[in-house]
Protein backbone atom coordinates (compact mmCIF):
# COMPACT_ATOMS: atom_id res chain seq x y z
CA UNK A 1 0.00 0.00 0.00
CA UNK A 2 1.06 3.34 -0.62
CA UNK A 3 2.37 5.89 2.25
CA UNK A 4 -0.24 7.65 3.46
CA UNK A 5 1.78 9.87 5.09
CA UNK A 6 -0.24 12.63 2.85
CA UNK A 7 -3.35 11.10 1.89
CA UNK A 8 -5.62 10.46 5.80
CA UNK A 9 -7.46 7.75 7.00
CA UNK A 10 -10.37 9.62 8.20
CA UNK A 11 -11.77 8.25 11.18
CA UNK A 12 -15.15 7.44 9.22
CA UNK A 13 -16.59 8.06 5.96
CA UNK A 14 -20.21 8.09 5.88
CA UNK A 15 -21.62 5.71 2.97
CA UNK A 16 -24.09 7.46 1.05
CA UNK A 17 -23.96 5.36 -2.00
CA UNK A 18 -27.83 4.24 -2.05
CA UNK A 19 -30.88 6.28 -2.86
CA UNK A 20 -29.75 9.56 -0.95
CA UNK A 21 -28.98 12.00 -3.95
CA UNK A 22 -32.24 10.69 -5.78
CA UNK A 23 -34.91 10.51 -2.45
CA UNK A 24 -33.18 14.62 -1.66
CA UNK A 25 -33.59 15.93 -4.97
CA UNK A 26 -36.81 14.38 -4.74
CA UNK A 27 -37.67 16.20 -2.02
CA UNK A 28 -36.04 19.69 -3.20
CA UNK A 29 -38.33 19.17 -6.17
CA UNK A 30 -41.38 18.62 -4.22
CA UNK A 31 -41.27 22.25 -2.63
CA UNK A 32 -40.94 20.08 0.54
CA UNK A 33 -37.45 21.51 2.25
CA UNK A 34 -38.75 22.11 5.79
CA UNK A 35 -39.68 19.96 8.90
CA UNK A 36 -43.11 18.52 6.97
CA UNK A 37 -43.18 16.58 4.12
CA UNK A 38 -43.35 12.90 2.57
CA UNK A 39 -40.28 12.02 3.86
CA UNK A 40 -40.38 13.17 8.00
CA UNK A 41 -43.47 10.72 8.08
CA UNK A 42 -42.16 7.80 6.65
CA UNK A 43 -38.36 8.23 8.47
CA UNK A 44 -40.86 8.79 11.35
CA UNK A 45 -42.75 5.59 10.99
CA UNK A 46 -40.16 3.29 9.53
CA UNK A 47 -37.14 4.29 12.21
CA UNK A 48 -40.22 2.79 14.28
CA UNK A 49 -40.48 -0.41 13.18
CA UNK A 50 -36.55 -0.39 12.86
CA UNK A 51 -36.39 0.09 16.48
CA UNK A 52 -39.39 -1.71 17.88
CA UNK A 53 -41.41 1.61 19.17
CA UNK A 54 -44.76 3.18 18.85
CA UNK A 55 -43.96 6.68 18.51
CA UNK A 56 -40.94 8.79 16.74
CA UNK A 57 -40.52 12.07 17.26
CA UNK A 58 -37.37 13.57 14.73
CA UNK A 59 -35.60 16.04 16.01
CA UNK A 60 -32.80 17.87 14.19
CA UNK A 61 -29.95 16.80 16.33
CA UNK A 62 -28.98 14.46 19.10
CA UNK A 63 -28.45 17.29 21.50
CA UNK A 64 -31.96 18.65 21.34
CA UNK A 65 -33.06 15.30 21.28
CA UNK A 66 -31.99 14.94 24.79
CA UNK A 67 -33.19 18.33 26.04
CA UNK A 68 -36.74 17.73 24.44
CA UNK A 69 -36.40 14.36 26.57
CA UNK A 70 -35.99 16.38 29.82
CA UNK A 71 -38.48 18.80 28.97
CA UNK A 72 -41.25 15.95 28.31
CA UNK A 73 -40.43 14.16 31.27
CA UNK A 74 -40.69 17.65 33.17
CA UNK A 75 -37.83 17.79 34.83
CA UNK A 76 -37.70 21.38 36.82
CA UNK A 77 -34.67 22.92 38.53
CA UNK A 78 -33.02 21.56 41.62
CA UNK A 79 -33.76 17.43 40.38
CA UNK A 80 -31.02 15.41 40.01
CA UNK A 81 -30.53 12.76 37.09
CA UNK A 82 -28.06 10.04 37.72
CA UNK A 83 -25.66 9.12 34.48
CA UNK A 84 -22.02 8.10 33.39
CA UNK A 85 -19.23 10.39 33.05
CA UNK A 86 -17.67 8.53 30.50
CA UNK A 87 -20.33 9.62 27.56
CA UNK A 88 -20.42 12.80 25.23
CA UNK A 89 -21.14 16.56 27.15
CA UNK A 90 -24.46 16.68 24.99
CA UNK A 91 -25.84 14.03 28.11
CA UNK A 92 -24.78 16.29 30.79
CA UNK A 93 -25.19 19.40 28.74
CA UNK A 94 -29.05 18.41 28.58
CA UNK A 95 -29.66 18.08 32.05
CA UNK A 96 -28.34 21.48 33.17
CA UNK A 97 -30.38 22.86 30.03
CA UNK A 98 -33.08 22.76 32.13
CA UNK A 99 -31.63 23.55 35.64
CA UNK A 100 -31.18 19.92 37.14
CA UNK A 101 -27.98 18.59 38.49
CA UNK A 102 -26.08 15.49 36.45
CA UNK A 103 -25.16 12.80 39.01
CA UNK A 104 -22.17 10.96 38.08
CA UNK A 105 -22.09 7.47 38.15
CA UNK A 106 -18.82 4.95 37.51
CA UNK A 107 -19.03 2.53 34.67
CA UNK A 108 -18.66 -0.98 34.89
CA UNK A 109 -15.23 -2.30 33.82
CA UNK A 110 -17.36 -5.52 31.63
CA UNK A 111 -19.66 -3.65 29.54
CA UNK A 112 -17.70 0.56 29.94
CA UNK A 113 -21.44 1.35 30.58
CA UNK A 114 -23.43 2.72 33.91
CA UNK A 115 -22.71 0.06 36.73
CA UNK A 116 -25.99 -0.70 38.10
CA UNK A 117 -24.65 -1.65 41.38
CA UNK A 118 -23.66 1.74 42.25
CA UNK A 119 -26.91 3.34 41.38
CA UNK A 120 -28.68 3.13 44.83
CA UNK A 121 -26.01 4.91 46.21
CA UNK A 122 -26.41 7.55 44.39
CA UNK A 123 -30.35 8.20 44.45
CA UNK A 124 -31.61 11.27 47.02
CA UNK A 125 -34.97 12.40 47.53
CA UNK A 126 -34.13 15.01 44.74
CA UNK A 127 -33.52 12.21 42.12
CA UNK A 128 -35.83 11.92 39.03
CA UNK A 129 -34.21 9.97 36.44
CA UNK A 130 -31.74 7.93 35.60
CA UNK A 131 -29.96 8.61 31.85
CA UNK A 132 -28.09 5.36 30.70
CA UNK A 133 -25.78 5.69 27.53
CA UNK A 134 -24.68 2.65 25.38
CA UNK A 135 -21.12 3.34 25.01
CA UNK A 136 -19.53 3.23 21.86
CA UNK A 137 -22.39 1.26 20.63
CA UNK A 138 -22.40 -1.19 23.58
CA UNK A 139 -26.09 -1.24 25.37
CA UNK A 140 -26.25 -0.72 28.78
CA UNK A 141 -27.68 -3.46 31.33
CA UNK A 142 -31.09 -2.04 31.08
CA UNK A 143 -32.99 -4.82 32.84
CA UNK A 144 -30.96 -4.10 36.21
CA UNK A 145 -31.27 -0.29 35.52
CA UNK A 146 -34.92 -0.28 35.12
CA UNK A 147 -35.85 -2.88 38.12
CA UNK A 148 -33.78 0.09 40.16
CA UNK A 149 -35.99 2.37 38.45
CA UNK A 150 -39.54 0.82 39.25
CA UNK A 151 -38.57 0.39 42.58
CA UNK A 152 -37.61 4.14 43.05
CA UNK A 153 -40.22 5.81 41.20
CA UNK A 154 -37.71 7.04 38.24
CA UNK A 155 -38.04 7.07 34.87
CA UNK A 156 -35.08 6.26 32.53
CA UNK A 157 -33.58 7.39 29.30
CA UNK A 158 -31.18 5.45 27.15
CA UNK A 159 -28.74 7.38 25.22
CA UNK A 160 -28.27 5.37 21.64
CA UNK A 161 -26.88 8.02 20.12
CA UNK A 162 -23.82 5.59 18.84
CA UNK A 163 -25.14 2.35 19.01
CA UNK A 164 -27.91 2.35 15.91
CA UNK A 165 -29.35 -1.28 15.89
CA UNK A 166 -27.83 -2.74 19.30
CA UNK A 167 -29.33 -5.77 20.76
CA UNK A 168 -29.53 -6.18 24.79
CA UNK A 169 -31.01 -9.57 24.97
CA UNK A 170 -32.38 -9.48 21.80
CA UNK A 171 -34.06 -6.46 21.73
CA UNK A 172 -33.63 -3.59 19.95
CA UNK A 173 -31.87 -0.51 21.06
CA UNK A 174 -34.62 2.43 21.10
CA UNK A 175 -37.01 0.28 22.99
CA UNK A 176 -35.32 -0.60 26.15
CA UNK A 177 -35.94 2.03 28.07
CA UNK A 178 -38.92 4.68 29.10
CA UNK A 179 -37.62 6.98 26.18
CA UNK A 180 -34.45 6.68 24.08
CA UNK A 181 -32.71 8.84 22.13
CA UNK A 182 -30.70 8.60 18.85
CA UNK A 183 -27.96 11.03 16.85
CA UNK A 184 -27.55 11.18 12.82
CA UNK A 185 -24.41 13.11 13.42
CA UNK A 186 -22.40 12.10 9.93
CA UNK A 187 -19.92 10.00 11.92
CA UNK A 188 -22.87 7.94 13.13
CA UNK A 189 -24.06 4.60 11.55
CA UNK A 190 -26.65 6.05 9.57
CA UNK A 191 -26.76 9.86 9.32
CA UNK A 192 -27.91 13.12 7.43
CA UNK A 193 -25.18 14.97 8.92
CA UNK A 194 -27.50 16.41 11.53
CA UNK A 195 -30.75 14.75 13.07
CA UNK A 196 -31.15 13.13 16.12
CA UNK A 197 -34.45 11.65 17.27
CA UNK A 198 -36.69 10.07 20.44
CA UNK A 199 -38.51 7.11 20.10
CA UNK A 200 -41.26 5.56 23.19
CA UNK A 201 -44.04 3.05 23.72
CA UNK A 202 -45.62 5.88 25.87
CA UNK A 203 -48.02 7.74 23.48
CA UNK A 204 -48.80 10.38 26.20
CA UNK A 205 -45.15 11.62 26.45
CA UNK A 206 -44.54 11.44 22.50
CA UNK A 207 -47.50 13.58 22.34
CA UNK A 208 -45.97 16.07 24.83
CA UNK A 209 -42.58 16.21 23.07
CA UNK A 210 -44.16 16.61 19.76
CA UNK A 211 -46.11 19.57 20.81
CA UNK A 212 -42.79 21.12 22.72
CA UNK A 213 -40.98 20.19 19.23
CA UNK A 214 -42.87 22.11 17.50
CA UNK A 215 -42.95 25.71 19.29
CA UNK A 216 -45.95 24.55 21.36
CA UNK A 217 -48.30 25.07 18.71
CA UNK A 218 -51.83 23.34 19.54
CA UNK A 219 -52.02 20.76 16.22
CA UNK A 220 -55.70 21.22 16.63
CA UNK A 221 -55.57 24.85 16.36
CA UNK A 222 -53.30 26.91 14.38
CA UNK A 223 -50.74 29.46 15.62
CA UNK A 224 -52.30 28.88 19.43
CA UNK A 225 -49.59 28.24 21.81
CA UNK A 226 -50.55 26.50 24.75
CA UNK A 227 -46.68 26.44 25.96
CA UNK A 228 -43.33 27.30 25.30
CA UNK A 229 -41.86 25.26 22.73
CA UNK A 230 -38.45 24.65 20.76
CA UNK A 231 -38.01 24.49 17.11
CA UNK A 232 -36.62 21.26 17.11
CA UNK A 233 -38.13 19.35 13.69
CA UNK A 234 -36.06 17.92 11.09
CA UNK A 235 -36.21 18.97 7.81
CA UNK A 236 -37.77 16.90 5.26
CA UNK A 237 -34.42 16.68 2.99
CA UNK A 238 -32.61 15.63 6.03
CA UNK A 239 -35.27 12.58 6.08
CA UNK A 240 -34.97 11.84 2.73
CA UNK A 241 -31.53 10.88 3.39
CA UNK A 242 -32.41 8.87 6.44
CA UNK A 243 -34.69 6.81 4.88
CA UNK A 244 -32.15 6.22 2.08
CA UNK A 245 -29.90 5.03 4.88
CA UNK A 246 -32.19 2.61 6.32
CA UNK A 247 -32.77 1.09 3.34
CA UNK A 248 -29.01 -0.40 3.26
CA UNK A 249 -28.71 -0.27 7.22
CA UNK A 250 -28.07 -3.82 7.79
CA UNK A 251 -25.48 -3.66 5.27
CA UNK A 252 -23.83 -1.14 6.47
CA UNK A 253 -23.73 -2.75 10.13
CA UNK A 254 -22.38 -6.00 8.30
CA UNK A 255 -19.54 -4.17 6.56
CA UNK A 256 -18.95 -2.57 9.83
CA UNK A 257 -18.56 -6.13 11.45
CA UNK A 258 -16.10 -7.40 8.87
CA UNK A 259 -13.77 -4.22 9.63
CA UNK A 260 -14.19 -4.73 13.31
CA UNK A 261 -13.20 -8.79 12.44
CA UNK A 262 -10.07 -7.59 10.74
CA UNK A 263 -9.42 -5.93 13.42
CA UNK A 264 -9.76 -8.18 15.80
CA UNK A 265 -7.80 -11.62 13.77
CA UNK A 266 -4.69 -8.54 13.53
CA UNK A 267 -4.62 -7.10 16.55
CA UNK A 268 -5.48 -10.02 19.20
CA UNK A 269 -1.67 -11.05 19.96
CA UNK A 270 -0.51 -7.69 20.23
CA UNK A 271 0.95 -7.36 23.72
CA UNK A 272 -0.71 -4.25 25.74
CA UNK A 273 -3.94 -3.95 23.39
CA UNK A 274 -7.36 -4.87 24.92
CA UNK A 275 -10.60 -4.58 22.97
CA UNK A 276 -14.08 -3.35 24.00
CA UNK A 277 -15.26 -5.61 26.51
CA UNK A 278 -18.86 -7.59 25.40
CA UNK A 279 -21.29 -8.63 27.95
CA UNK A 280 -23.00 -12.27 26.82
CA UNK A 281 -25.86 -10.71 26.73
CA UNK A 282 -25.22 -8.06 24.22
CA UNK A 283 -24.64 -7.95 20.61
CA UNK A 284 -23.67 -4.04 20.08
CA UNK A 285 -23.76 -1.91 17.71
CA UNK A 286 -20.33 -1.84 15.22
CA UNK A 287 -20.11 2.49 15.69
CA UNK A 288 -16.39 2.77 16.04
CA UNK A 289 -13.58 -0.14 16.74
CA UNK A 290 -12.56 0.92 20.35
CA UNK A 291 -9.55 -0.21 22.13
CA UNK A 292 -7.76 0.31 25.12
CA UNK A 293 -3.55 0.47 25.92
CA UNK A 294 -1.78 -1.05 28.32
CA UNK A 295 1.01 1.57 28.94
CA UNK A 296 3.44 -1.05 30.52
CA UNK A 297 2.56 -4.12 28.24
CA UNK A 298 2.44 -1.99 25.01
CA UNK A 299 5.27 0.33 25.79
CA UNK A 300 3.72 4.01 25.51
CA UNK A 301 0.38 5.40 26.68
CA UNK A 302 -2.10 5.90 24.55
CA UNK A 303 -1.56 9.20 23.67
CA UNK A 304 2.04 8.32 21.96
CA UNK A 305 0.54 5.91 20.23
CA UNK A 306 -2.53 8.56 18.60
CA UNK A 307 0.46 10.82 17.80
CA UNK A 308 2.40 8.14 16.02
CA UNK A 309 -0.66 7.05 13.67
CA UNK A 310 -1.14 10.62 12.75
CA UNK A 311 1.94 11.06 11.62
CA UNK A 312 1.18 7.96 9.49
CA UNK A 313 -1.74 9.51 8.47
CA UNK A 314 -4.17 7.89 9.86
CA UNK A 315 -6.53 9.88 12.04
CA UNK A 316 -7.85 8.25 15.45
CA UNK A 317 -9.86 9.43 18.68
CA UNK A 318 -9.09 9.89 22.39
CA UNK A 319 -11.86 8.22 24.70
CA UNK A 320 -14.32 10.94 26.06
CA UNK A 321 -12.77 12.87 28.83
CA UNK A 322 -14.98 11.86 31.97
CA UNK A 323 -17.58 15.13 32.15
CA UNK A 324 -17.19 15.39 35.95
CA UNK A 325 -13.23 16.45 35.42
CA UNK A 326 -14.40 19.22 32.84
CA UNK A 327 -14.96 22.97 34.18
CA UNK A 328 -18.68 22.96 34.19
CA UNK A 329 -18.88 19.98 36.42
CA UNK A 330 -15.69 19.49 38.27
CA UNK A 331 -16.66 21.57 40.86
CA UNK A 332 -19.94 20.00 41.88
CA UNK A 333 -18.67 16.51 41.25
CA UNK A 334 -15.89 17.60 43.35
CA UNK A 335 -18.07 18.95 46.25
CA UNK A 336 -19.91 15.52 46.44
CA UNK A 337 -17.03 13.81 46.63
CA UNK A 338 -17.41 12.03 43.27
CA UNK A 339 -14.83 9.12 42.68
CA UNK A 340 -14.85 7.01 39.43
CA UNK A 341 -12.00 5.05 39.32
CA UNK A 342 -12.93 2.99 36.40
CA UNK A 343 -14.11 5.54 34.48
CA UNK A 344 -11.07 7.66 34.47
CA UNK A 345 -8.99 4.49 34.15
CA UNK A 346 -11.00 3.57 30.93
CA UNK A 347 -10.70 7.12 29.28
CA UNK A 348 -6.79 7.72 29.54
CA UNK A 349 -6.22 4.52 27.73
CA UNK A 350 -8.81 4.26 25.43
CA UNK A 351 -8.65 5.15 21.33
CA UNK A 352 -11.00 5.03 18.79
CA UNK A 353 -10.03 3.47 15.20
CA UNK A 354 -11.32 4.48 11.71
CA UNK A 355 -14.11 2.37 10.98
CA UNK A 356 -17.21 2.52 8.24
CA UNK A 357 -18.47 0.64 5.90
CA UNK A 358 -17.02 2.06 3.31
CA UNK A 359 -12.99 0.47 4.48
CA UNK A 360 -11.25 -2.21 2.66
CA UNK A 361 -9.13 -4.53 4.07
CA UNK A 362 -6.05 -3.39 2.99
CA UNK A 363 -6.41 -0.09 4.94
CA UNK A 364 -7.19 -1.51 7.89
CA UNK A 365 -4.24 -4.03 7.95
CA UNK A 366 -2.00 -0.16 7.39
CA UNK A 367 -3.87 0.47 10.68
CA UNK A 368 -3.01 -2.85 12.14
CA UNK A 369 0.33 -3.03 10.68
CA UNK A 370 1.14 0.57 12.15
CA UNK A 371 0.14 -0.06 15.47
CA UNK A 372 2.20 -2.98 15.52
CA UNK A 373 5.45 -0.55 14.36
CA UNK A 374 5.02 1.94 17.09
CA UNK A 375 4.91 -0.64 19.53
CA UNK A 376 7.68 -2.24 17.64
CA UNK A 377 9.85 0.90 17.91
CA UNK A 378 9.85 1.01 21.81
CA UNK A 379 11.12 -2.65 22.38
Amino acid sequence: MESHDKRIVPLTIPDLSGNEETYAVDAIRSSWISSTGEYVNRFESEFGKLTESKEVISTCNGTVALHLAMLALDLKPGDEVIIPSLTFIATANAVRYVGAEPIFVDISAETWCLNPDLIHAAITSKTRGIIAVDLYGHPADFDAINAIAMDNGLWVVEDAAEAHLALYKGRKSGSLADVSVFSFYGNKIITCGEGGALTTNNVKFASRAKLLRGQGMDPERRYYFSTIGYNYRLNNVSCAILCAQIERIDLMIQERKKAFEIYHSKLCNVKGILFQPIAMWANPAPWLFSITINEVKFGCNRDVLIAFLDEKGIETRPFFIPIHTLPPYQDSAKNRGCSLPVTELISKSGINLPTSSKMNQTEIIYICDMIKECRDSLL
